[in-house]
């Protein structure tokens, strides 16, 4: 561990072979960070929900951090979130209660994950993006900066309903996604977008308000000179299929779940 004597990690966290713990950060009750993992400096894991101020029975709710992550300085992780092998963080990252992360995804920078989401794996959050709670997403969804996703219809309401993408979509920067929709396979929200409709598979919504520009399918790459959706056939930076294609990528054991 880094940071020696100045950092505090409770008696009952579990912590992993090989990990790294920063100057002045702190490890609360039922957090368990599995190997190889480094939380960096002036960060909090298994911060207690807002019961645990009012409640003197309360018992923190259990935190887990997948091996070979990389919590980096400052970050505000909630009791009662898990996340998946690999996790990465920017700076300054708030994550609450209740959400739940697959593998090898990260989150950027100043972002803020308001609880109670899911995300799949290889999921790629830019810098200052702004999750709603109750919202849903599938693996490889890219979500590029500043990009708002709301989940109260009518506010202020008690009817929290947040909105659900599909694998392999891109919400582009600075886009605001409204309540309760629903964003299919492979589709792209334009840059700036204010989208208030549901999107079917492989189409592109752009506008303020978003409207239907077409299929994605018909988007030309000048880099490939094809198509450049499916977009994991023009990229593969970081990602399971380089080197291999992503045909073959998805005849493997990791790759048939996300095949098209």
């Amino acid at each position: 561990m880094i940071g020696k004597n100045n950092y505090r990690v409770s008696k009952s966290a579990i912590i992993g072979e090989n990990v790294k713990i920063g100057v002045n950060t702190i490890i609360h009750d039922n957090v368990e960070i599995k190997d190889n993992t480094i939380v960096s400096e002036n960060c909090i894991i298994g911060e207690p929900n807002a019961e645990f101020y009012i409640n003197d029975n309360y018992v923190n709710p259990k935190t887990l951090i997948g091996s070979n992550s990389l919590i980096r300085s400052g970050s505000i992780i909630y009791a009662g979130s898990t996340f998946g092998d690999n996790f990465i963080t920017g700076n300054m990252v708030s994550i609450r209660e209740g959400s739940v992360f697959g593998n090898q995804c990260i989150v950027g920078t100043f972002s803020d994950i308001q609880g109670d989401v899911i995300f799949g794996d290889y999921c790629r959050l830019n810098s200052h993006v702004q999750i709603a709670s109750k919202c849903n997403f599938g693996s490889f969804v890219f979500i590029y900066p500043m990009v708002v996703f709301t989940n109260d219809p009518l506010p202020p309401s008690n009817a929290l309903i947040g909105s659900t993408v599909d694998n392999f979509s891109q919400i582009a920067a600075g886009s605001i996604i409204l309540p309760s929709l629903s964003i299919g396979k492979h589709c792209l929200i334009g840059a700036n977008s204010l989208l208030n409709k549901n999107v079917l598979d492989f189409e592109f919504y752009a506008g303020n308000p978003a409207v239907r520009i077409g299929k994605t399918t018909h988007i030309w790459s000048k880099e490939n000179k094809r198509p450049h959706y499916p977009w994991p056939y023009n990229f593969e930076r970081n990602l399971p299929w380089g080197g291999m294609g992503f045909d073959e990528w998805t005849k493997t054991d990791e790759g048939r779940k996300y095949a098209l």
